[in-house]
């Protein structure tokens, strides 16, 4: 069993067992996930891998490179994983075992940011070393993955005669992580980083901190995690942050720190009541439409832009975010403001009852806070929220599109079409689609719509996103559809997200995976084939076997079908495919 192992050295890296063609109209049966952009395989073999294989980079050092090729060489080794279908190809002991794959990086300075050249060509001969060459660290991450899964077997086998030429279609592939409602240990967040990595992602969104808890140890505002998060066995210190980062760069994935701000923030009330509007009250008072709440969901608070110290304490808080994040986004929220909050404030009925509004208040907030996040050579990244609201918002001037990136959640391919025609870069998240918390009902007690005694009359049963977001679902979403060409450019890509209302340890990785696996290669080489089809059909057989592999490594994923469909290829569809 790999999982002791895997638990071990804490990485998880890669692969499904073996690979379905792209782009020949030959099939083999060997499949990678997600699936290469050019592969080449005109006859299809195997031969044995060498006991003693070894990879090398000759003269060249590289801190990560090498901790990647330490990892993959050890996982190639053990891991043995036996493929569900067995291959059926042309094995073959006249040719020697493969010995050596050489690794060669053009660039190896180039750092993990985002646009970096993933890139890489990976040749394994019938005889002779294997090459892969990749112009950076992360492209020749991405390759050693799917090198790994090319090998497979006892004694191990090995793939030979391919070419492969992959690269990504989008830059920005990512999960999220919602870290405040419920709490995560560090080895599960590392676990979650692991699996993006093998998944060929390379973002993790970290959305620490939210109206519920605050758990990570700011250390100029200490307080805050000591007041505002569930206990001390509870939150992230500065060493727990650099364990995850590095971690992170270990394996090709850049850690997106989120502090939600000027919402989502009733957990600062704890350290700095009077900084906060409505902290800690019934976030939908009784006999008060919906409307007039204070929150969308139980925790209330929000920063008082109005109150001089609200900035004193939070650009403390943002200056050791950059500090301790070296990654050059830094997500600022502005989601959800909800206006029975503010109004709940005396010195804001005041500034309101002058003259003032609302949105006014959030360029008041914005103005105060997005230059100083610039000036620590940050990107700023927002929910779509702070242009898009209907009620709360701020004018496009206020936000320069060259320092600024908007994450879209509602309404789908609309709020995209609208971020990218006013000329911001888009990273898309739709409720609709990439949700991974949605069909699992409402978590709200003393909820009347459960008292029913006829079936299919509940509605979406309480989960305001519902339905449950299949695999396929998530496989067929299209995030440029409807846009220009120029304006497709502007998306840079898209994350699933997990909120953790529902969700904490004992059920994250099956939350995850394998439906994240889904977008992983639609975000990497597409969801149609060759021919410009959608290719979801052959792509169960192989997230199937992905699944199975994942699993094998110390993924927890759920399964999509039964075994006996997978022993069975084809026999599940609703429709019988052609002879």
């Amino acid at each position: 069993m790999l999982l002791p192992f895997f638990n071990s050295i804490l990485i998880i890296s890669a692969g499904i067992a073996v690979l379905s063609v792209p782009i020949s109209t030959v099939e083999s049966t060997i499949q990678v996930w997600p699936k290469p952009r050019t592969f080449s395989w005109p006859q299809p073999q195997a031969t044995l891998l060498s006991p003693t294989f070894t990879i090398s980079t000759p003269n060249q050092i590289h801190i990560h490179l090498s901790s990647a090729i330490k990892r993959y060489l050890n996982l190639i080794q053990t891991e043995h994983h036996i493929p569900l279908v067995p291959p059926t190809l042309n094995f073959t002991t006249s040719t020697p075992p493969l010995q050596t794959l050489l690794v060669s990086v053009s660039d190896l300075p180039a750092p993990l940011h985002h646009n970096v050249n993933e890139s890489y060509t990976l040749t394994i001969p019938t005889r002779g070393p294997a090459n892969l060459t990749a112009e950076t660290v992360w492209g020749a991450m991405r390759g050693l993955e799917t090198f790994s899964q090319l090998v497979w077997g006892d004694p191990l086998r090995v793939a030979v005669g391919l070419y492969i030429w992959d690269a990504p279609l989008f830059a920005h592939r990512g999960v999220l992580l919602d870290t405040s409602r419920n709490y995560y240990p560090v080895e599960d967040i590392l676990r979650t980083i692991g699996a993006i990595s093998v998944n060929k992602m390379n973002v993790f969104h970290w959305h620490i901190t939210d109206s519920h808890s605050f758990p990570l140890l700011v250390p100029s505002e200490p307080d805050l995690a000591a007041k505002g998060s569930y206990g001390p066995d509870m939150l992230y210190t500065p060493y727990d942050v650099n364990r995850i980062v590095q971690f992170g760069l270990e394996h090709g994935v850049r850690v997106v720190p989120e502090i939600d701000t000027p919402a989502h923030t009733g957990s600062w009330a704890e350290a700095y009541p009077d900084i906060i509007t409505c902290a800690n009250m019934f976030w939908w008072p009784a006999g008060s439409k919906w409307e007039d709440r204070l929150a969308s969901e139980p925790g209330t608070g929000q920063l008082n832009p109005l109150n001089p110290k609200t900035y004193q304490v939070l650009k403390r808080v943002i200056n050791d975010v950059a500090t301790l994040f070296p990654e050059p986004f830094y997500h600022a929220g502005a989601d959800e403001i909800i206006p029975g909050c503010w109004k709940a404030d005396p010195a804001i009925q005041s500034f309101l009852s002058n003259g003032g509004t609302l949105s006014q208040l959030l360029e008041i907030f914005v103005n105060s806070t997005f230059p100083y996040i610039v000036s620590l050579n940050r990107t700023v990244v927002y929910w779509e929220d702070v242009i898009l609201d209907a009620n709360i918002k701020v004018p496009t001037t206020a936000l320069p599109p060259e320092h600024t990136i908007l994450q879209t959640w509602n309404n789908g391919h609309n709020n995209t079409k609208k971020i990218v025609s006013s000329g911001y870069r888009a990273i898309v998240s739709s409720a609709d689609f990439y949700y991974l918390d949605c069909g699992h009902g409402g978590f709200v007690g003393n909820d009347s719509q459960y008292d029913n005694q006829t079936s299919g009359t509940s509605g979406n049963g309480g989960s305001w996103c519902a339905p449950f977001k299949t695999w396929q679902t998530i496989y067929n979403y299209d995030i440029t559809y409807g846009l220009s060409k120029e304006e497709a450019n502007l998306v840079l890509g898209g994350e699933v997200a997990l909120w953790s209302e529902q969700a904490d340890p004992a059920v994250l990785d099956a939350r995850i995976w394998p439906r994240a696996s889904a977008m992983a290669e639609t975000l990497w080489s597409g969801n149609r084939d060759e021919t410009g089809k959608k290719r979801y059909a052959e792509a169960t057989d192989r997230l199937n076997e992905w699944r199975y592999r994942m699993v094998r490594r110390g993924i927890g994923a759920e399964p999509i079908q039964p075994l006996w469909c997978i022993r069975n290829p084809g026999m599940c569809n609703t429709v019988q495919s052609a002879a």
